[in-house]
């Protein structure tokens, strides 16, 4: 490894399994110190053990620290930050990747399911950005991280990534809560990106594709599912471990604000919402067929991220 990250220092969540845990293995293979943040609870997101958190922290060596508490509350994340910069001086970087699934058809959902998605997915790494980015601007103050811009101020290290799912970009049967706080995630980095741009602070979301305890525990209720876990099975989260290390290094400075995918050594850089075309509104009678007529052929269908990504990935 050639040491990009030597003394910086790294939170990242649901680090002790799967895509948290080769993210954080290739932090600390770059140089950067990192608290192993897991709860070790189920993927529904009960239960917990802290030994999960513990283990990967002692895999990982004398700078790696394990964090057993979860962070879906404002006090918990903050106490995380703090123990950063106690431990570490400072932080640089946070990955927000701990996520739950509580899957159900919209119409059979337990609203109490779709809060406890919200809060663990949505809600925690706002709780985390909150408190993390407000000391990452007080550090640009005082030139962490890097020389001090020619513009005054500045911090030439501050990292954020969000690690989102396509099923909050496409959508998937069965996964409200899931993909809604995924897609409210990218919303989140966006605004993130814009509020801390003028401190160098970048954030960016990354949409992963491969084998987790999700794909792990996939029950196939067809051919094409049959394949598409098949294929998933093939990819090792290493790989977006080094597209997550790419973005926290010094030259992922210039780009934030960016949603992106990875399949194996395949990266998409993914288009964000924008107007593709337009219409003069008529009255309520009118304007539906008017959009029908003229716009239908432009109109997003309903393929699932399963349907869209079943192709062979590049391993």
């Amino acid at each position: 490894m050639t040491g990009l990250l030597e003394g910086r220092a790294a939170i990242v969540t649901g680090a002790g399994r799967g895509i948290g845990r080769a993210i954080a293995e290739a932090l600390v293979a770059e140089g950067a110190s990192v608290i192993v943040a897991d709860n070790g609870a189920s993927i529904g997101g009960d239960g917990g053990d802290p030994e999960v958190a513990r283990e990967t922290a002692t895999a990982l060596g004398k700078k790696a620290m394990a964090f057993s508490e979860s962070v879906a509350s404002p006090g918990v994340a903050k106490h995380l930050v703090e123990l950063a910069v106690k431990q570490f001086g400072g932080i640089d970087i946070v990955v927000n990747n701990a996520a739950i699934l509580r899957d159900a058809f919209v119409f059979r959902a337990d609203p109490r399911d779709w809060d406890a998605v919200i809060r663990n997915n949505l809600s925690a790494p706002f709780y985390l950005i909150n408190a993390a980015s407000a000391v990452m601007r007080e550090q640009g103050k005082s030139g962490r991280g890097g020389p001090i811009s020619d513009k005054g101020g500045g911090y030439d290290w501050g990292r954020i990534v969000n690690i989102v799912s396509s099923a909050g970009l496409y959508g998937n049967l069965g996964q409200a809560a899931y993909a809604s706080a995924k897609a409210g995630l990218f919303g989140l980095t966006r605004v993130t990106a814009m509020d801390l741009a003028r401190a160098q602070i970048t954030a960016n979301a990354v949409a992963p594709f491969a084998r987790t305890r999700v794909t792990d525990i996939i029950q196939p209720a067809n051919e094409a599912q049959k394949t598409y876990k098949e294929r998933a099975l093939k990819i090792g989260a290493h790989h977006v471990a080094n597209l997550v290390t790419a973005l926290c290094s010094p030259a992922g400075k210039g780009i934030t604000g960016q949603l992106l995918g990875v399949r194996g050594r395949e990266v998409f850089l993914f288009g964000q919402p924008r107007p593709v075309a337009k219409i003069e509104a008529g009255t309520p009678a009118t304007l539906a067929q008017d959009l029908r007529a003229k716009l239908s052929d432009k109109f997003t269908d309903l393929t699932t991220d399963l349907e869209a990504f079943n192709t062979e990935p590049l391993v």
